[in-house]
């Protein structure tokens, strides 16, 4: 039983960290992109929220669809088209048509993002499910750490057209897994009561539920903050702060490590203190760190040094935000957990590439919009978190 509860997690998290993988190895890759293509900073990053928006339109459609035929039958799909899309992205000819493939693969990547939240509701509540959650969340957060390295490593021998290449296999070795590792989990009598009515109901009834939106914007601010700092950090710290690419992808992993390690106790955390406790305190330490990084920001601290451990120590408490909120939220929703998932993620991505859009509008050269929008993002998530868990009692041993 203990094998296999591991042996879901790492599929899952596999699976999940596929178009993630797309976002990560591209980030170093996106200085030399523009040299490439003649293109500006801001039509680079055009392309990288091009993916961002895919991501968060199409996990509308694979929700509703995964609740109605089932969990694998969408992965196949998404799968086979973010191939298809990473392809087209190693071929491309100029930086509009990069963006309009990077929109394409990004809508075969969100099958990969909204499924196995749908699964890991599938097979478990309460303690287990934060404790699923958080191995998914491991193997998936090694994205941030290894994708980066090995992407400067392929720029450096293939340039950035061969990351696309990488993912093009990574996306078949994918469809691969898909087929011999994962079961069905959403039987044939489950999908009895799913149709296209059901799925517009189902979302008229998540966006009235207020528990389960605040829940919702808690982790998507959360998330945004890192958004943030995808579609910044390369800039800040290569032309900025003077690291070369791969130095880049080293202090881009240790940022994500704190973020991997702390998420792992979220079950043992869970157990001891409740769901609703740990969120609590965690957005609070995550918001109060991020906005001590923004003070003293603006109070001429500039240091790579400084911004790294404060971003370390915040991390630190998102890894244990993001996923006790999703594990909340889909509490009280397994009869479409799929359509709560996507709709969950597609608000996640909309917030993040709305707060990418603002601090690219205040970009300066400086790591200064950067940190203002990551320590906006956090207190965002503390004033959600303020109002949506008042009074609210822990149901972790109610759920369990």
């Amino acid at each position: 039983m203990k094998s296999n509860f591991f042996k879901t997690a790492l599929v899952l998290g596999l699976l999940s960290a596929i178009g993630p993988f797309a976002i990560d190895m591209y980030l170093p890759a996106l200085p030399s992109i523009g040299q490439s293509l003649g293109a500006s900073m801001g039509a680079v990053q055009a392309s990288l929220m091009a993916f961002f928006i895919s991501l968060g339109i199409g996990q509308i459609i694979y929700g509703p669809v995964s609740d109605m035929v089932g969990r694998k039958p969408p992965l196949y799909f998404g799968l086979a088209l973010f191939a298809l899309g990473s392809v087209g992205c190693a071929l491309a000819p100029d930086i509009h048509s990069l963006i309009a493939l990077r929109f394409v693969q990004g809508l075969g990547a969100c099958a990969g993002m909204v499924v196995p939240r749908a699964v890991v509701r599938d097979l478990h509540t309460g303690h287990d499910a934060a404790r699923l959650m958080s191995l998914l969340m491991l193997v998936f957060s090694v994205s941030p750490i290894l994708a980066p390295l090995s992407g400067s490593l392929i720029i450096e021998w293939a340039g950035w057209r061969g990351v696309f290449w990488a993912v093009t296999v990574a996306a078949l070795a994918g469809l691969g897994l898909l087929a011999s590792s994962l079961p069905e989990t959403r039987l044939p009598e489950q999908r009895a009561d799913s149709s296209v009515g059901g799925a517009l109901r189902a979302y008229g009834l998540l966006l009235r539920d207020r528990h389960f939106m605040g829940l919702v914007m808690i982790g998507a601010f959360g998330i945004s903050s890192f958004f943030a700092y995808l579609a910044n950090s390369s800039f800040v710290l290569i032309d900025h702060y003077g690291l070369s690419p791969r130095q880049y992808s080293i202090a881009f992993a240790v940022n994500a490590a704190s973020f991997i390690g702390i998420s792992q106790f979220t079950g043992q955390l869970t157990r001891r203190f409740g769901l609703v406790p740990l969120v609590r305190v965690a957005v609070l330490g995550y918001a109060l760190t991020m906005a001590a990084l923004l003070g003293l920001n603006l109070l001429g601290f500039d240091s790579l040094a400084l911004m790294i451990a404060m971003l370390l120590l915040g991390y630190g408490f998102l890894g244990l935000v993001v996923p006790t909120t999703a594990v909340l939220a889909l509490e009280e929703h397994g009869a479409l957990a799929g359509t709560a998932s996507a709709l969950m993620g597609t608000l996640q991505f909309v917030v993040g590439a709305i707060v990418m859009a603002v601090v690219g509008l205040f970009v300066d050269g400086t790591a200064r919009p950067m940190v203002a929008g990551i320590a906006g993002s956090a207190l965002m998530a503390l004033a959600f978190s303020l109002v949506t868990l008042r009074g609210q009692k822990d149901r972790t041993t109610a759920l369990s």
